[in-house]
């Protein structure tokens, strides 16, 4: 299992990111991302400390703690320069807070995080075929959500990305101990919105790929 969107309680999570590791290495995940929410108030706050306790934690764990950030409700015009500051600053994933139906999320999110090359769009809602073929060709990958709510719209976002072979994943977006996705729920949310089994095969390999491509540059 891999989960490259989750919250500890560095913004609106319960776990620090000890307990947090500890849960889902239980679980027997191999990898997990803590991507906290963030705007320009605290980005340089959240990353570094996250930065921090993932190399402590990383010596001890089977399963590795991947430093990253949710870039939240931030104006459109500041997504490519806080993405530039999160990489700077040393994340390894970022999410970009997409435009669930759940939120009043500002109109144009999807594209400005797409244009600014996150890594993760998460909860696109009803993300046109236009946003979904730009975010193919600039590999930003394209969340089918776990969490109650923003899970509404998984199956518009499944047909869409792939009508243009956009890139998918499947997160718990977790907040607490009871949120974590098991390998088997995983499975449920990516079927649920209409993945066959062989694509969702595909997507666990394009998830480790991303893996592998964030600690490779460590």
């Amino acid at each position: 299992m891999i989960d490259l969107h989750t919250h500890s309680l560095f913004s609106d999570g319960e776990l620090v990111p000890a307990e947090h590791l500890r849960r889902v290495e239980i679980m027997g995940y191999r990898a997990v991302a803590i991507t906290d929410h963030a705007d320009s108030s605290n980005l340089d706050f959240i990353i570094p400390r996250i930065v921090r306790v993932a190399e402590d934690l990383n010596r001890y764990s089977k399963t590795v703690l991947i430093p990253g950030i949710e870039l939240t409700h931030v104006p459109l015009e500041m997504f490519e320069e806080l993405s530039r500051k999160a990489r700077d600053l040393g994340a390894k994933i970022i999410v970009a807070h997409g435009e669930t139906v759940m939120e009043p999320v500002r109109p144009g999110t999807n594209l400005a995080a797409i244009k600014a090359g996150v890594d993760i769009l998460s909860h696109p809602g009803f993300i046109t075929l236009e946003e979904a073929g730009l975010a193919a060709e600039k590999g930003v990958c394209l969340e089918l959500s776990g969490r109650k709510g923003h899970s509404l719209t998984n199956g518009h976002v499944a047909r869409i990305a792939l009508e243009v072979s956009a890139t998918l994943v499947v997160n718990a977006d977790a907040h607490g101990p009871g949120d974590f996705l098991t390998a088997a729920m995983a499975e449920t949310v990516a079927r649920g919105a209409g993945l066959s089994i062989e694509q969702y095969q595909r997507l666990k390999d394009d998830m480790t790929a991303l893996v592998e491509r964030a600690l490779s540059h460590q």
